[in-house]
């Protein structure tokens, strides 16, 4: 699969300027089912691999990819059926995302929020808003986020949602504003005042909006090129039918949290396969063996293949946790009650702590076994620990086993946010 950098999407990309939702751009392909999903996916996989570490290394923006991305139909897949989409089981949604992952970890996360947005579209949007939006995605916009704030303690100091009778507008800033760079719409999270009460709603804002000023300023030492950086709004108009209830969808049983969470699971599981096949090529055509083995190749040392071993049964647990939790979060889709979005967050929970530990562990052993030459700089290879490492600091692992714990031992529910 060939891709090349256009002259527009080249233009667009002057000086980190995102592109804007009025350009004209190809409408996608058009993905049929879950296997079509994964056959496309592995193909983009396998096109975005071979210059991932430079990507990395150059913290080079992957505009080119993304156009691919978005054009393979991939970043429309859990579209409804009734509108148009493929709307594919969340078991999909994880492996393409883990696919993706796999080759380079920032373009396996860039979507992530772009399919969080669709999610709280779907559960908290009107049919007008969602036949607005989904329209949006199918001719291929993407959805970034400002949902993290920057530090204010003080709920009062938030970004805020002012309506009027001149307009409703946004003022504050966000921080950690995954894929907002390269987006068309970017969902903000807003208090707003609603009947004499504080509330929280998702605003979908054009990315060229007078007033929205996206800043390039991650600088995180993983997953480098996500354009995880701030955002500042300062008097930005939005038109009602672009604000979305927020918290009333998680004030009743919704599937908006473990959606959320199987995708970074995903994540975490696609960088842990990328560091183990990195491990599996080095030790088999550059690695040393260690001269108390008494082989000629290190793939022969006995320890070195038992640790292999022991990687590729946690490797392969990882997965099947993943999958059984796809099954979990499609039962609470279909029939969202209290106990099967329960079941549906430990289910994520489990992966969860399993996908961290395992992304880590791999990105780790693969020096390990590789030795010290796989540290050559101009290698890449550091990229796997550091993008886990970066990544699986979202939300507290600790967390999931206190959830999953106190599911078993005390049938206590655990609560329902973002992060579970």
């Amino acid at each position: 699969m060939s891709i090349e950098l256009s002259e527009e999407t080249r233009d667009s990309a002057v000086g980190g300027q995102a592109l804007h939702a009025s350009q004209a751009q190809p409408t996608p392909d058009r993905i049929e089912d879950d296997a079509h999903a994964l056959r496309v996916a592995q193909r983009l996989a396998d096109a975005f691999a071979p210059e991932a570490a430079a990507r990395d290394r150059e913290r080079r923006l992957p505009w080119a990819e993304l156009d691919a991305f978005v054009a393979s139909g991939l970043w429309a897949i859990t579209v409804p059926r009734e509108f148009g989409g493929a709307g594919v089981r969340s078991g999909t949604l994880a492996e393409v995302t883990a696919a993706i992952s796999a080759a380079d970890g920032s373009l396996g996360q860039i979507p992530q929020n772009h399919f969080y947005a669709l999610e709280v579209l779907r559960v908290g949007g009107s049919e007008e808003q969602q036949r607005f939006f989904y329209e949006r995605v199918l001719a291929g916009e993407r959805f970034g986020n400002a949902l993290a704030e920057t530090g204010h303690k003080d709920f009062r100091r938030r970004t805020r949602l002012t309506r009027t009778t001149a307009g409703w507008h946004i003022d504050g800033r966000k921080f950690y504003c995954t894929g907002a760079l390269y987006a068309h719409w970017i969902p903000t999270l807003v208090i707003t005042e609603e009947r004499g009460r504080d509330v929280t709603c998702l605003a979908f804002v054009p990315r060229n909006a007078p007033g929205v000023e996206v800043i390039d300023d991650w600088d995180g030492f993983g997953q480098r090129i996500t354009g995880s950086g701030s955002v500042q709004f300062s008097h930005v108009r939005v038109e009602p039918e672009w604000v979305v209830p927020f918290q009333a969808s998680f004030e009743r049983p919704t599937t908006i949290g473990p959606l959320a969470q199987i995708i970074h699971a995903a994540i975490d599981l696609g960088q842990a396969r990328g560091a183990f096949q990195a491990a599996q090529q080095f030790v088999r055509e550059h690695a040393r063996p260690w001269i108390d083995a008494k082989v000629d190749r290190a793939a022969d040392d006995p320890l070195t293949i038992a640790q292999f071993g022991d990687l590729a049964v946690r490797l392969r647990a990882a997965e099947a946790l993943l999958r059984r939790a796809g099954r979990f979060v499609d039962a609470a889709q279909a029939e969202p009650t209290e106990r099967s979005v329960a079941q549906a967050s430990v289910a994520v929970a489990e992966a969860r702590a399993l996908t961290t530990t395992i992304s880590l562990d791999a990105g780790t052993r693969l020096f390990e076994l590789a030795g010290t030459s796989a540290t050559l700089d101009g290698l890449g290879l550091d990229r796997f620990w550091r993008n886990a490492r970066t990544h699986t600091l979202h939300d507290p692992v600790r967390w999931k086993y206190h959830a999953v714990g106190n599911y078993y031992l005390n049938d206590k529910l655990p609560p329902r946010h973002g992060a579970l």
